[in-house]
């Protein structure tokens, strides 16, 4: 449940705020966002990988790791190049 908390600490469960968030769930956090807003719903189309990333980056420091985000972010554009 920790993936639901958010790194300003107006999360789930325990509120838990920045490095007091495991490390796992900031990871698990970062994907879980990107794989929901990019996944097609019943209700709504799925956002582009660069709509995505631009709103990953715009909650940065918010609702997610902004490290993680700037890694994971790398990670995807990386994948491009190949």
């Amino acid at each position: 449940y920790t993936h639901h908390e958010r790194y300003n600490g107006k999360g789930y469960p325990a509120r838990l705020k920045g490095e007091k968030i495991p490390l796992g769930a900031r990871i698990l956090a970062v994907a879980d966002t990107f794989a929901a807003m990019t996944s097609d719903r019943a209700y709504r189309k799925g956002l582009s990988k660069e709509m995505a990333i631009e709103e990953l980056k715009r909650v940065a420091g918010t609702q997610l790791d902004p490290e993680l985000v700037k890694v994971f972010v790398e990670m995807l554009m990386s994948g491009e190049k190949k």
